[in-house]
């Protein structure tokens, strides 16, 4: 296995002070010589020298970039290596190595020469909307079970049992090599009645300091509506609107005047920040329910609340007018998308992703009901089939219908739970490094899910602490490693097939 998420641990702190003891916090004493680093597609190293006073320390950006200090002088400079891994894509790629230094940031534009291709498994990387967002997102992480958790009707931060989001939380998912962090939210128990739903200004105020949190940490964020249509059983009711047409019109009312808030309030937040209109809207039958007999009633209720959504954050003003939109498809279900899907029309072009999510096959993912996966798995202990194979048909048929003709797609949600034993451990990993291999070659973005829940076994997705940033265990730090390795380095499909655990 190559080096994998070289910058993992890429805090590197460095002490100093002023002359006179006291700590120095003007722009003046920060200096960065270089502005930018340029590389060949064969990758290699360079370098660029830091001088200050202060305590400082490197936020790396992607993955594919490794830097490393030096020992810092009497003059108070310090050199800074920077390695980049070879381009198999026939694509340029750039990002950033920021030097911090108290409260004053400078970045390093580092940029990469295209590939000459990628490899035979891959399909075409195309230059088109599609391809552009994945790039932009990559691989994120869900702050789950957080803002979207709730008891009897009320949402909390703390409701499920994670701790307090910090600024740690994100400063350390962006060292990790994530791109992108989901922060799913609930919002039953603090919106007001009818015709306003006004939506408590404390619960909107904490998730806009949240969402502060990552834009600091240089993050990618999306936030959406979650619970609230959850079975049916709120206020995101498809079941009965799906029947009643009143019922139907005030959903849609209620959806215009929250997402109108929601946009006002972030109005002036630039493009990191993406909304997502619902979660995983269905009543009750996961897919399976009135949905499959009710002549697609159910579908053009959703289609209409995801109309309403466009049209409500667009006249919002400020960014977003051409913010980024996520418009999720009925239960967020693959197959059903390509059955029922209808994109929105927009005033721009470009600005709007199918979401859905994926835990193929969920008696593995989530229930835990087998213990280990793929071609070198016990018969007995896999779910059946060839795994591979129809994980492979997953991201073909997204890659076929949308990514292909550039339309942008991306995994809301993908995960796998953890294990208790280490071979089980070590098919976790490899169905990590799977997945993410395959989002990779197929332009698909993916977040993971952390429902902060500690243990293994069934719906155990504890990753990363919450309030930390840490890695909750070593063997989440194992899962994490693998996952986001296989997604950024240039080994082929056919390199993490042979990397799964050996047949007993």
């Amino acid at each position: 296995m190559k080096r994998i998420l070289c910058n993992i641990a890429a805090l590197f702190l460095i002490a100093g002070c002023g002359p006179d003891g006291s700590e120095q916090t003007d722009q003046g004493k920060l200096v960065v010589d270089k502005e930018s680093l340029e590389f060949t597609a064969e990758g290699g190293e360079q370098t660029f020298t830091v001088t200050t006073s202060r305590t400082m320390y490197l936020l790396p950006g992607d993955s594919w970039i490794n830097a490393e200090k030096g020992t810092k002088d009497k003059n108070g400079k310090t050199v800074v290596t920077v390695a980049v891994e070879p381009n198999d894509w026939p694509e340029e790629r750039s990002s950033t190595v920021s030097v911090v230094a108290g409260d004053v940031r400078k970045s390093v534009e580092i940029r990469q020469a295209a590939g000459t291709g990628v490899s035979g498994d891959a399909p075409v990387h195309g230059d088109n909307a599609a391809w552009k967002m994945a790039q932009k997102l990559g691989l994120g992480w869900n702050l789950g079970n957080h803002f979207d958790a709730y008891n009897n009707g009320v949402s909390g931060e703390t409701a499920w049992g994670n701790p307090k989001a910090t600024q740690a939380t994100f400063t350390k998912l962006r060292a990790i090599g994530f791109k992108t962090v989901r922060i799913p939210v609930t919002w039953l128990g603090h919106i007001g009645a009818a015709p306003e739903y006004k939506i408590e200004e404390a619960w909107l105020n904490r998730v806009a300091e949240v969402v502060g949190y990552a834009e600091s940490a240089g993050l990618n964020v999306i936030i959406n509506m979650h619970h609230d249509g959850a079975d049916s059983n709120h206020w995101l009711d498809i079941k009965t609107a799906a029947k009643d047409q009143e019922v139907q019109k005030q959903i849609v009312a209620q959806v215009k005047a929250m997402w109108t808030q929601i946009a006002e309030k972030f109005r002036d937040k630039g493009d990191f920040l993406i909304f997502e209109a619902f979660n995983e809207i269905h009543d009750g039958g996961w897919g399976w329910g009135e949905n499959r007999s009710d002549g697609g009633k159910q579908y053009a209720c959703l289609n209409e609340w995801n109309q309403t959504f466009v049209d409500a954050v667009r006249a919002a003003g400020g960014s977003n007018a051409a913010r980024v939109l996520g418009i999720p498809a009925y239960c967020t279900n693959v197959d059903i998308a390509l059955e029922s899907f209808q994109m929105p029309d927009d005033t721009v072009k470009d600005k709007l992703m199918i979401s859905v999510h994926c835990y193929d096959p969920h008696e593995y993912t989530l229930t835990a009901k087998y213990s280990e996966w793929g071609h070198n798995a016990a018969a007995s202990k896999k779910a059946p089939g060839d795994n591979e194979a129809e994980l492979r048909r997953v991201f073909e048929k997204l890659y076929t219908n949308y990514v292909s003709k550039g339309i942008p797609v991306y995994f809301g949600e993908f995960g796998c739970v953890n294990r208790a034993t280490e071979r089980e451990q070590q098919f976790q990993q490899y169905y990590l490094k799977y997945f993410t291999k395959l989002a990779a070659l197929n332009g698909v973005p993916s977040v993971i899910w952390d429902n902060g829940a500690a243990g293994a076994g069934n719906e155990k997705h504890a990753f990363v602490n919450h309030a930390s940033g840490e890695f909750c265990s070593e063997e989440a730090r194992a899962a994490i490693q693998a996952m986001i390795g296989s997604y950024t380095d240039s080994r082929s499909l056919d390199d993490i097939y042979d990397s799964s655990p050996e047949k007993e």
